[in-house]
């Protein structure tokens, strides 16, 4: 019984935490698919629907953390942790570009197949600029978004959250012996 019940505390901790990591991933995107949206419209001088954009790259954010997660769940991406910090983080920006980007295709071809197309015509008429342009967007997006993924995989969750968001939590010193970052560093 009482295991049951550890069981079942685990169960909501771990729903509870993804659910934070989709709501953080969610949020950092939509912050930079907005301003991509914001640039477009004032760039193009089309004010018109400004609400529907912002809600376009809102529901792209949400789709785009899910298949984060999903590539995570997935351990898209693990072999490259081996690697430095830098390779790391632009080998897992690039991996889960094209992750997005395939998610795309599939996205659009679904809906083309759902109007009636078929699959020739699915094809011609899918404008692999806008599929690739967005997707440089995306990666460019990725790299500092995986880099701090990284830097919080190496120095721990609780160590990067204190890092960035306790006055105080880490004095030089600390950083520079590895001190209470789970690093060490040899210093002779």
């Amino acid at each position: 019984m009482n295991s049951e019940n550890s069981k079942k505390k685990s169960m909501k901790q771990k729903a509870a935490h993804e659910l934070e990591e989709f709501i953080g991933i969610s949020l950092y995107l939509a912050f930079f698919l907005c301003a991509v949206v914001t640039y477009r419209m004032i760039l193009l001088g089309d004010f018109r629907d400004w609400h529907v954009n912002y809600a376009v790259a809102a529901i792209t954010a949400l789709v785009i953390a899910k298949v984060i997660l999903i590539g995570e769940y997935a351990h898209l991406g693990k072999r490259a942790e081996a690697k430095p910090l830098l390779l790391s983080s632009i080998s897992k920006a690039f991996l889960f570009s094209l992750l997005v980007f395939g998610f795309h295709v599939v996205e659009e071809v679904v809906k083309r197949l759902l109007h009636g197309k078929d699959i020739a015509g699915t094809f011609r008429e899918m404008r692999m600029d806008d599929l690739l342009s967005n997707s440089l967007i995306i990666f460019c997006t990725f790299i500092p978004f995986f880099a701090f993924r990284e830097l919080s995989r190496v120095l721990g969750e609780d160590q990067f959250l204190d890092l960035f968001f306790r006055t105080g939590s880490i004095g030089k010193s600390d950083l520079s012996t590895g001190q209470g970052t789970g690093l060490t560093r040899n210093v002779s």
